[in-house]
């Protein structure tokens, strides 16, 4: 298999057949083998039977279906675990993707990219509820995880199958996939792609998931920067409270003994414990963190590298 395409939908069942259609279209004249696995999460229409029904006529479609909804990142992720081609390609179903643009990221891909991004150049939303907020998140995501992307928001992406199957998300991480892939070594690269406006269902984003982009952005950056290393994470700011406590009651300690200053009313008394406490604290937490990391690798034998390629070499010396 050469191409997989993995779209997750819910509810889109106006969508399905006119998508089909433009991916047929788009990837034929590619002269290469592939398949469609559209992901359904939960879908209460009739989304189902209208793909068995495409079927006949396009017999590269195939379908999983979740037995409740368990979210668009669990959708993802079943179609990366799924999926069987060399170049894995996803994109939403709601055909504001467009399939024509498939052909220039697997193209990308060929040039010896390990993922291509999609960036929609010109959005088809409205401004203050889908294009502010989106620009302004692709700035933050970007400074903080140091992967500078246009568009993190954009489900049309291409990837190689050998990043597809090491991408591991949790929660609603999919967003974040290119920052997961760039945290594994992975060579990106990002496209303008056409953007439309939705012509059939309804969209399933709100303003809430803003608070949930937030949370998980915390996630990313920490598993990004301190998997491997949680005390350096945790170690610092308790070197610091502590050592601002301890030069706190050190300053006290000689105030009392050589000055005779009373300590009995001093605010400054109890912050100077407080901060040698927290601080103690914040490496304690860094130590667990540090048992809990070597379990996690030791334990499952986890590898604390990932190779590209090798040359001369056919398996992994023991």
């Amino acid at each position: 298999m050469d191409i997989s395409i993995v779209i997750p939908f819910l509810n889109e069942e106006p969508n399905l057949k006119p998508l089909c259609d433009e991916l047929k279209k788009a990837l034929d004249p590619l002269a290469k083998d592939y398949e469609v696995l559209f992901i359904d999460d939960g879908s209460t229409d009739a989304g189902i039977g209208v793909l068995e029904g495409l079927r006949e006529e396009m017999p590269q479609i195939k379908v999983v279906s979740f037995r409740r909804n368990f979210g668009q990142t669990a959708a993802m992720v079943a179609g990366l675990d799924y999926a069987g081609g060399d170049i894995v390609v996803t994109l939403d179903a709601d055909r504001q993707n467009d399939p024509a643009d498939i052909p220039a990221l697997v193209a990308k891909i060929e040039e010896g990219y390990d993922m291509v991004c999609g960036w929609r150049f010109d959005r088809q939303d409205t401004y203050l509820s889908r294009k502010l907020p989106s620009m302004l998140a692709n700035k933050l995501i970007s400074s903080i995880t140091d992967v500078n992307l246009h568009d993190y928001g954009c489900t049309l992406k291409a990837m190689r199958k050998d990043l597809a199957k090491r991408v591991i998300l949790y929660g609603e991480m999919h967003r974040f996939i290119p920052a997961v892939a760039s945290g594994v070594g992975a060579k990106i690269a990002e496209v303008k792609v056409n953007h439309r406006a939705r012509t059939a269902g309804e969209s399933k984003y709100g303003i809430s998931r803003t608070f949930r982009v937030i949370l998980d952005l915390i996630t990313v950056k920490f598993l990004l920067r301190f998997h491997s290393r949680p005390l350096h994470f945790f170690g610092m700011p308790g070197l610091v409270l502590g050592g601002i406590g301890g030069a706190l009651i050190t300053y006290l300690t000689i105030a009392r003994l050589f000055f005779g200053m009373p300590l009995s009313d001093r605010p400054l008394l109890i912050f100077a414990f407080m901060s040698v406490i927290i601080g103690l604290q914040f490496i304690l937490f860094g130590l667990i963190g540090e048992m809990q990391t070597r379990t996690y690798y030791e334990s499952q034998d986890k590898p604390i590298y990932h190779v590209r390629n090798t040359i001369g070499i056919d398996a992994r010396k023991d």
